[in-house]
């Protein structure tokens, strides 16, 4: 019986060192891993090449240092973000049919590569020659900017881009033209392939997913609601996956139908708060002047101000008394 008790201690004990010995082994395995994770991604210079990096930290290579923000390129609208959109962000930019979301996002883009930063539309919608043609008629030649490794249209199917699952169909795009910035026209598309709730989890998984490659997101949705109280930005309650909402809404004053644009949400950041008046040119989106003038805008009941109002009935009356007594 003794004999046959420490046969087996001896069996717990060795097992329990092999057991030991396996974990410390993973362990170093693991931490040898990690370190060679981080050379591949440090700067590397060959002869007669300039330096780079490996990895997606090639994309911000450079520290962008505190206050570093991604410009719009539209000054008035950078002046309401205060510099521009935080860099990393996932932006929503949210409006109904019309509003000019497409045109705005292009815009962003092509904005971004004259600021040497390359970036990526995936569109769900349009064809490329539709793409290609309309932003030739603001001025900017996407075809070019792709010849030059500066930009990529990507047109594929929601179905496609979830399938993929963790393997994103992007990535190779990603590091090919080592984009900062990129366009999904539109999120509202991967409604037609899952149901209510698995939308929150798919438009997750993206957000994050395009987070963890230090890429500035753009998300175009499509508000149902023109006009009105029922207006929503985010009726799938994806508002909060976001760290920024910039609204296109139409607003009809005077009986005439006009543009405003307004920031609903910015992590991080203070904003302006103020609906401004923006249009659509030859050379794209304009943002303009406050709606200084008019209250209840996104109620869709617009009125003029009471403040305005009083101004001038003062200076009627003020103008009306001097010229009395001249």
């Amino acid at each position: 019986m003794r004999v046959q008790i420490e046969c087996w201690l001896r069996g717990a004990l060795s097992s329990c060192w092999h057991t030991i010995g396996r974990l410390l082994e993973t362990a170093l395995r693991r931490e040898s891993h990690f370190k060679t994770v981080r050379v591949s991604e440090q700067k590397v210079t060959t002869p007669g090449e300039k330096t780079r990096t490996h990895g997606f930290d090639q994309l911000f290579s450079g520290d962008p240092g505190e206050g570093f923000r991604v410009k719009t390129g539209i000054v008035e609208l950078d002046e309401m973000l205060r510099g521009g959109f935080m860099p990393g962000d996932a932006v929503m930019l949210s409006g109904s049919a019309g509003t000019g979301k497409t045109t705005l996002a292009i815009q962003y883009l092509v904005n971004g590569v004259k600021l040497g930063e390359p970036g990526i539309y995936v569109t769900f919608e349009e064809l490329p020659d539709q793409i290609y043609r309309d932003a030739k008629n603001f001025g900017w030649d996407l075809q070019r900017m792709e010849e030059e490794d500066k930009f990529r249209l990507v047109c594929t199917s929601p179905n496609l881009m979830l399938e993929a699952g963790d393997d994103s169909l992007l990535d190779d795009v990603i590091r090919e033209v080592q984009s900062r910035r990129l366009v999904i026209d539109s999120l509202s598309h991967l409604e037609m392939f899952v149901t209510k709730d698995a939308m929150r989890t798919e438009a997750y998984r993206l957000v994050r997913h395009l987070k963890t490659r230090g890429v500035s997101s753009m998300l175009l949705w499509e508000s149902p609601q023109i006009s009105g109280a029922a207006f929503n930005v985010a009726d799938a309650g994806l508002s909060f996956l976001v760290d920024c909402i910039v609204a296109l809404k139409p607003v009809e004053i005077e009986s005439s139908l006009r543009r405003a644009l307004v920031i609903l949400k910015m992590r991080g950041s203070d904003h302006d708060k103020r609906l401004r008046e923006y249009e659509i040119t030859p050379h794209g989106v304009l943002v303009s002047k406050p709606f200084s003038q008019y209250e209840g805008l996104m109620s869709g009941s617009p009125t003029r101000s009471m403040t305005d109002e009083a101004a001038n009935s003062w200076a009627f009356a003020f103008a009306k008394n001097k010229q009395k007594h001249s």
